[in-house]
């Protein structure tokens, strides 16, 4: 079979893919590695618990709203405010007002430092009157601007004028988090309040910029894997071919085809990569391409991505709770950032950990260094924890409640633990221990709640999805990324130096969350329909 469309991964890139591919009628086939599709925008029943296995909420970002309605897709979904809490203290962000409530919380915790947190909180507001800007209409690319010159005149003109501006800003703003933190403030510990949320060497801007990200959250009846199915299911009424279940091994880029993992060859006329870069140039045969300009490129880009690694991962445990919703709503919304102690990680996440991961030999030792290590870190850091009933009230037997509790950790520890052969001893240790902290502040007696538990570490996530160092949002930012990091370049970032394959995702633009992988699936397959289709002998 020979299709018009090959696209790889059947994540939240692959997806909006496929749907447009195939509504634009062009014979699409999308290969997923897994038997589900969605990646890490998944939803599970587990006895009658609905849990996100990946993403917790979705943010619009002026994209997802309006491709949602463009595709016609029925999307029913509540907002899904964000609570913060530090120690025994908790606000809700559900409006710009909330940044007020934010300045008195870090003044009670620290208050030698009101003037440092005063200028954290200005630029937070500068921050987020350019994302207003920047996300403050609905995308024009799915809009009808050859008929709603109302929109043309009285929204998208305007608005323009002040993108060009807060781009120039934005752009500015590429400095690590951490070290854009040392010239707002000198105490640590406040630094660590506010950058524990994010990756290492987050840039500065999409850093500060969470104030309004909390602000667009929304939550999809059903949980995020809702828009997922949604998608599929558009996507097969249009004549999508899914193939689960099945890894690629080969892409030939002159022959065109692509041979799965039941030795099956399908050629394409176009082929989509929505998952690990790393992965699609290490399938091709360089040794079997003909034309020596294009084997160098494809060689020169293989080294370029080679040397470059996966973003931070988590570690997510999911609980099942004999405990009424009502007694969580009491404490918070239903997506949470918490952090028990004010005192901050200070060097645990860096030095630390790099000095345990260098000195790690498998020894007795080692591993009880590994959990004094673990022991720390959850004790000091940041939590996102999620529970879905609280959003939606059927997704939870009745009087019962599910929560997924998350924190970033290291894939790499965890790698060499799996090698050394306690992998789910450790496991269970890191269940233990979080829950003894929550326990010890913000939910008192929770141990005795728990039905039942899972958990999905980096190394499931690198497992599952492939992605490098269990990434979840691409490349790291602690080396410059391989590919596009500019807002204005995105059209681009979706080509590459193969001219009938696209890449599209969290791999193709950094840094990249739902909107923007849905983003880069729609300009990749713009590219190709821009292209005349060619007539089947």
């Amino acid at each position: 079979m020979k299709y018009d469309v090959i696209i790889v991964g059947g994540g939240a890139a692959g997806l909006t893919a496929a749907a447009y591919a195939s509504r634009a009628g062009r014979s699409a086939a999308l290969f997923e590695k897994q038997k589900n599709l969605g990646g890490l925008v998944h939803s599970i029943n587990q006895n009658g618990f609905i849990f996100d296995t990946g993403l917790r909420a979705i943010e619009n970002s002026g994209i997802i709203l309006p491709m949602a309605a463009e595709l016609g897709l029925p999307l029913k979904y509540v907002r899904s405010p964000v609570s913060l809490g530090i120690k025994d203290r908790i606000i809700t962000i559900d409006s710009r007002e909330s940044v007020d409530e934010y300045k008195k919380l870090l003044e009670s915790i620290y208050p030698e430092n009101r003037a440092d947190i005063a200028l954290i909180l200005r630029t937070i507001r500068a921050i987020m009157r350019d994302m207003d800007v920047l996300y403050g209409i609905d995308n024009p690319l799915f809009k009808d601007l050859t008929r709603d010159y109302n929109f043309i005149l009285k929204v998208l003109l305007p608005w323009s004028l002040k993108f060009v501006s807060a781009i120039r800003r934005i752009n500015k703003m590429n400095t690590p988090v951490e070290e854009f933190l040392d010239t707002l403030t000198a105490n640590q510990s406040l630094k660590n309040m506010i950058g524990l949320h994010f990756f290492r060497n987050t840039p500065a801007f999409f850093a500060m910029s969470y104030f309004s990200v909390y602000l667009d959250y929304l939550y999809p009846e059903g949980g995020t894997g809702k828009l997922m199915e949604l998608l599929a299911s558009h996507a097969a009424d249009h004549g999508a071919v899914f193939h689960t279940d099945r890894t690629i091994m080969n892409v030939d880029p002159e022959a065109r085809t692509i041979t799965d993992s039941d030795g099956t060859e399908h050629s394409y006329s176009s082929l989509i990569w929505c998952c690990d870069l790393k992965t699609l140039y290490r399938s091709i045969d360089t040794a079997s391409i003909k034309n020596p300009g294009l084997m160098r490129a494809v060689e020169n880009r293989r080294g370029e991505v080679e040397s470059c690694r996966g973003g931070d991962s988590v570690f997510s445990v999911f609980l099942s709770l004999d405990e009424n919703p009502e007694y969580f709503h009491r404490i918070s919304e239903g997506h949470f950032f918490y952090t028990p102690s004010p005192e901050g990680l200070g060097e645990i996440r860096s030095r630390e950990l790099s000095a345990l991961i260098a000195g790690y030999d498998g020894s007795a030792n080692a591993r009880e260094g590994v959990r004094k290590f673990i022991s720390r870190l959850l004790e000091l850091n940041t939590f996102e924890i999620s529970i879905p009933v609280l959003k939606d009230p059927s997704l939870a037997p009745p009087g019962k409640t599910g929560m997924i509790v998350s924190w970033l950790f290291d894939f790499d520890l965890l790698e060499r633990i799996r090698n050394d052969g306690w992998y789910d001893e450790c496991r269970e240790f890191c269940v233990r221990e979080v829950v003894r902290v929550l326990s010890e502040s913000i939910y008192p007696g929770l141990e005795s709640k728990i039905m039942d538990h899972f958990t999905v570490t980096p190394v499931t996530i690198a497992d599952y999805t492939g992605n490098s160092e269990g990434a979840i949002t691409g490349w790291s930012f602690e080396t410059p990324p391989p590919v596009i990091n500019q807002l204005k370049d995105i059209p681009k970032s979706v080509l590459t130096p193969v001219s009938n394959i696209y890449q599209a995702g969290q791999w193709a633009y950094s840094p990249a969350g739902v909107p923007i992988a849905m983003l880069t699936g729609w300009y990749a397959t713009q590219s190709i329909l821009k292209q005349p289709k060619k007539k089947k002998a």
